[in-house]
């Protein structure tokens, strides 16, 4: 995945969630940017994560964020490199110590475009977070990396209420739930 197949990608990415499908029109146009895929960009940028399940489809993967203290899936900072899927990869791995990781498939999962608050020299800013849908093995030893304060497989049932009802969260969940994701 280059920057020319994620447009492509995005220009055939089909939701039925309306604050998603808003959105796809944003993120075609970053694509244009040159600066897209650096965090420089201080309007926004690219950002690529993983919305980690274990293979019965059960529970899901996620951190406590250290600076932001929310319950989150695991991802980060595209630091120049267009292949997000290869982002979300390589964020997983480096936040959950986990080595079975297994893209489930290579298309978009979700996308989101959400607000980071202004943090020290680091103004608000805008991530385009692309998401993919990552599977592992939920009895392998996690370990939490400096950007988290928790990380822990947490049952569906109980996502809503850890996330505070974060919409986009409850939308991969849902996604998650639906048969035609099932493999």
């Amino acid at each position: 995945m280059n920057r020319k197949t994620l447009r492509e990608s995005l220009e055939n990415y089909r939701t039925p969630f309306e604050e998603e499908a808003a959105s796809i029109k944003d993120f075609i146009d970053l694509t244009h940017d040159d600066l897209a895929f650096q965090r420089e960009r201080v309007q926004g940028h690219f950002t690529g994560s993983s919305w980690i399940v274990n293979k019965r489809r059960t529970h899901a993967l996620l951190t406590l964020h250290r600076k932001l203290n929310r319950w989150l899936q695991l991802g980060g900072h595209a630091d120049g490199n267009e292949n997000l899927r290869e982002v979300a990869m390589k964020e997983a791995m480096e936040e959950s110590g986990l080595t079975s990781l297994r893209l489930v498939d290579s298309g978009i999962f979700d996308i989101d475009r959400h607000i980071i608050p202004k943090k020290g020299d680091v103004p608000e800013h805008f991530h385009y977070d692309v998401r993919f849908l990552i599977e592992a093995e939920i009895d392998e030893p996690l370990s939490i990396s400096e950007e988290s304060k928790d990380l822990a497989w947490i049952p569906f049932d109980r996502v809503e209420d850890l996330t505070g009802g974060n919409a986009s969260i409850t939308r991969m969940l849902e996604k998650t739930s639906k048969s035609e994701i099932l493999i």
